[in-house]
């Protein structure tokens, strides 16, 4: 019975997802400095188990992690919609409830254009009492160049929180990989907090960070697959040198 207590624990500390580090970091409510990558693609039909895991390591500071877990689903070939829980901690083991959170990825265009164009938006839902829900929501781009493919996005994050009138604080994503073959892409990644969107922070209150990442895909039976991420960004968290690894993986069926 021990035995079985200790392996629903562990699998509850596993079901983590995304966002909100402010606890651990001392800044006002805001996302999960990692901030995976938006990518939106056609996947109709198909579900997703989605697993992350992030860790923050800041120069003479202790390490954060967060580990992530979620499923979603292509509801059509212009619609992905995936729920995710988060956990946040010092180690694994003593990871606790972040947010809860429900991604909705719409598709604008299809290949018709040079680029793809796709809105994100992802509603955050504070777990650890701190009255930090919050809405993100931008334009995601993607296009290709041969076999390298480009990512620009643009996320704005508005608090839910607190007084009304509060200014979308403003991030971006970009990638650019190189796509040997399906089981193998390498390439380079960055993300940054610029704060307001109207009023950048001043320069030493910003965040950019960036490094290489690896990733790719492995079919199994049928339709259902294995996709890899990892990546290991070096700069600034919120203001704070750190380091940061990324790791992802996706069971598509």
């Amino acid at each position: 019975m021990a035995d079985v207590k200790s392996y629903r624990l562990s699998l509850t500390r596993a079901c983590a997802g995304l966002l909100l580090p402010f606890l651990l970091f001392a800044e006002p409510a805001q996302a999960d400095p990692g901030y995976y990558l938006v990518t939106v693609y056609e996947d109709v039909g198909r579900a997703r188990i989605d697993y992350r895991y992030w860790t923050v390591a800041p120069k003479g500071g202790d390490e954060v992690v967060w580990p992530e877990i979620g499923i979603g689903y292509g509801v059509s070939p212009r619609w992905y919609t995936e729920l995710f829980s988060s956990f946040i901690g010092s180690n694994f083991p003593q990871s606790r409830p972040s947010t809860l959170n429900w991604q909705n990825d719409f598709l604008l265009t299809q290949g018709q254009y040079d680029v793809d164009v796709a809105l994100h938006t992802n509603l955050v839902i504070d777990q650890t009492g701190a009255d930090a829900n919050a809405l993100e929501f931008g334009p995601v781009l993607q296009t290709d160049v041969g076999r390298v493919q480009l990512n620009g996005n643009l996320v704005l994050e508005q608090s839910l929180a607190g007084p009304s009138g509060r200014v979308p604080q403003l991030k971006y994503q970009w990638q650019a990989k190189y796509r040997w073959n399906a089981a193998l892409h390498t390439g380079i990644q960055g993300f940054g907090e610029l704060g307001p969107w109207n009023q950048w922070a001043p320069e030493g209150k910003q965040s950019h960070r960036w490094g290489p990442v690896v990733s790719g895909s492995w079919t199994l039976t049928g339709q259902h697959s294995v996709e890899y991420h990892a990546a290991y960004l070096r700069g600034r968290v919120y203001s704070k040198d750190a380091d940061m690894l990324s790791i992802r993986l996706q069971y598509r069926f």
